[in-house]
């Protein structure tokens, strides 16, 4: 007996270690806020409202949506950027807010890659690019070769400078070497309604605003500007099918965090907001808008912030886009 007290002992400091690191998993003492930075009642405020349930049922405080609308997204953006990192603020942040403000803005007053850290993609839609029914062109080569016959380039509609409708175009225009002159609009809607009144016969304009049109007849879709096809209108091939590959361009929605937030506090909010986006209600309720369930890890949302970050600080150069 003395034998197998004396094991025991021994035995007991080597499990020491093992229950000392472990943690129960990061939990909210008070409400979390999620900033959404536009006002309410759009996809970006949406994409906080779809998660909100599940996470309060998991993490046990209530999740308040924030609408801090102003500066395309920039003034909420700063507010969350200047907040602890403690978990308890969150931006819902659209893709124009962390991958285009940056590029095109003199002073958005935050800087990305330093203040802010991932925590999970939300949603995708890709944007298109659409024609009026009438023009001659059915696929991205007859398009160009329309566009050429153009003394200076046709019109086009452009749902506002700096989106990424906008520089899809412009990104267009430099692949294929064409030139055409932008019209711009109050917003994708606006600029869809002028494309479909041939006041503005072409536009790259987001699948999920034009998708119903193209449905239609009202407009010709030519090809999606994403990697796979869009699900509402799989006849409208790739431009990557069409020979344009690195044509990608589309609108997606992201939580972050305030770049000090520690590890293990955003995998437990990724972890929990990942779940909540993979029910089928959340997904079913984001189809009916055009947009598409695209959870992540937080590795993965980094390299796309960086992507987006490098395409549109390019594209910004080479079309000479004047800052704002």
């Amino acid at each position: 007996m003395r034998r197998r007290a004396a094991l025991s002992l021994l035995a007991a400091p080597l499990l020491l270690p093992r229950l000392a690191g472990a943690q129960a998993p990061w939990a909210p003492t008070r409400p979390i806020s999620m900033v959404v930075p536009f006002p309410p009642g759009g996809p970006t405020d949406l994409a906080g409202r779809v998660v909100q349930n599940g996470m309060q049922a998991a993490l046990g405080q209530p999740v308040v949506i924030d609408n801090r609308p102003g500066a395309t997204g920039a003034i909420g953006s700063r507010f969350v950027a200047g907040q602890p990192g403690d978990g308890h603020t969150l931006l819902v942040a659209a893709s124009g807010t962390l991958t285009i403000n940056p590029v095109i803005m003199r002073n958005p007053g935050y800087d990305v890659e330093r203040d802010f850290a991932p925590v999970t993609l939300v949603m995708t839609a890709p944007n298109m690019l659409v024609i009026h029914p009438s023009i001659p062109a059915r696929a991205v080569q007859e398009v160009v070769a329309w566009m050429k016959t153009i003394p200076g380039g046709p019109a086009y509609a452009s749902s506002g400078v700096g989106s990424s409708e906008q520089l899809g175009m412009e990104l267009f225009k430099l692949l294929t070497g064409t030139e055409a002159v932008a019209v711009p609009f109050t917003g994708g809607p606006a600029a869809a309604t002028a494309v479909i009144q041939n006041q503005a016969p072409i536009a790259v304009l987001n699948a999920a605003t034009v998708g119903v049109h193209v449905a239609s007849g009202a407009l010709r879709g030519i090809a999606i500007c994403g990697p796979t096809r869009f699900g509402q209108l799989p006849d409208v091939p790739t431009m990557a099918e069409q020979g344009l590959p690195d044509h990608v361009s589309g609108s997606w929605t992201a939580i972050v965090a305030p770049a000090a937030t520690p590890a293990p506090i955003l995998d437990r909010l990724n972890e929990v907001i990942v779940a909540a986006l993979k029910t089928p209600e959340v997904t079913e309720r984001l189809a009916r808008v055009g947009f598409a369930v695209d959870a992540t890890d937080r590795p993965t949302l980094a390299r796309l912030i960086a992507a987006d970050l490098a395409r549109w600080r390019r594209v910004v150069r080479d079309a000479r886009i004047d800052l704002i």
